[in-house]
């Protein structure tokens, strides 16, 4: 895929307020530690992970990717009746139906005519929503298309550490262990074809991108429900862990190399990259796989921990604010997700 006119006019984020430490998780676990003798401290040496943010209980979803969306329509300017598309991305939604996207757009007073809907590509979801913006605006469809999400990594903890505590072996550990890493927040990306009269002077040019799969590992990462009973069903998310690490690099560089032979760079031009945020062990093996020195990544999963969809999008937008990236970068996002999908943009900052 490469593009001609697109561009990233503004980059926001919503921080959920509540502060998780391992620590905190780990002193739920206390019986579980016990009894299978695992010393405190291993959930943050395991993943580098220090803390995470969650969102009040009674927080309502799509209010965090609304906080966002206002913070980037003020910081852009857009007119309301210039944005010709409002898609929601996230992997936590308000409810099956309608899309979350629906009361977004509607707290946002978007036209009536604009394509409103959700799509759902596990940790991509924000990727692959900019990418479908990016297609609209290409074709000369849309001047503009906004990308928001949310994420919640309450709920799903706090029923995995119930799950913990009731199956107490250590392969039960191991492959809930990933789960306690969730994070959560809000983003929203405005992307336009460059002609409209903003007050930002934010042009962040998207030149191409790459998209590999490899759906025969679908099975190494699930969110879903169980059933328990004849009419019962629990929530449940698992995580093979070292198969996914594994398969996970193994696309990531085969995904690499197209993404560097499709915009004619060596590894060596890319001056900065953002990466899905997954934990220590993920960072290290993958930069390493694609010859990224880890000074050209700029890392946030040790305070944010993973907020799926979210993570990737406000780390470039934090990384923008601390003035890592600058004008004139060539950047790429590397996106990684279960599924297993790996989408990479190449992007002029």
């Amino acid at each position: 895929m490469k593009y001609s006119n697109v561009y990233i006019n503004s980059l926001n984020y919503e921080l959920a307020p509540d502060i998780i430490s391992s620590a905190e998780l780990e002193s739920r676990l206390a019986p579980l530690y016990q009894k299978l003798r695992i010393p405190k401290g291993q959930l943050a040496a395991l993943t580098g992970i220090q803390e995470r943010r969650w969102w009040p209980t009674d927080h309502v979803l799509s209010d965090g990717a609304i906080a966002a969306a206002r913070k980037t329509i003020a910081e852009s300017g857009v007119n309301i009746d210039d944005i010709g598309a409002v898609i929601y991305t996230g992997v936590c939604r308000d409810q099956h139906e309608p899309a979350t996207a629906c009361r977004i757009a509607a707290e946002l007073g978007i036209n009536g005519n604009a394509a409103i809907y959700d799509i759902s590509n596990a940790c991509l979801g924000v990727l692959s929503g900019m990418l479908d913006i990016a297609n609209r605006i290409e074709l000369g469809q849309i001047k503009a298309g906004l990308v928001v999400s949310c994420e919640s990594a309450r709920h799903i903890v706090d029923i995995t550490i119930e799950n913990m505590l009731e199956k107490q072996t250590i392969q039960n550990f191991s492959q809930s262990l990933a789960t306690l890493t969730g994070g959560s927040g809000g983003v929203a990306v405005l992307l336009s074809d460059g002609t409209l009269p903003l007050k930002n002077d934010r042009q962040h040019k998207l030149l191409g991108a790459s998209h590999l799969a490899a759906p025969e590992h679908n099975d190494l990462c699930k969110w879903g429900l169980d059933k328990v009973g004849l009419k019962l069903h629990r929530e449940y998310m698992r995580t093979n862990a070292v198969p996914l690490l594994k398969e996970g690099v193994a696309l990531a560089s085969k995904t690499w190399q197209h993404f560097l032979q499709q915009r004619s760079w060596d590894a060596q031009q890319v001056d900065k990259v953002i990466c899905h945020q997954v934990g220590a062990a993920n960072q290290k093996q993958v930069l390493a796989a694609l010859n990224i020195p880890p000074e050209k990544e700029f890392p946030t999963f040790q305070k944010l921990g993973n907020m799926g969809t979210v993570s990737l999008p406000v780390t470039a937008a934090i990384a923008h604010e601390q003035g890592f990236l600058v004008k004139g970068d060539k950047v790429s996002f590397l996106g990684i997700g279960s599924g297993l999908n790996c989408i990479m943009l190449g992007l002029e900052w």
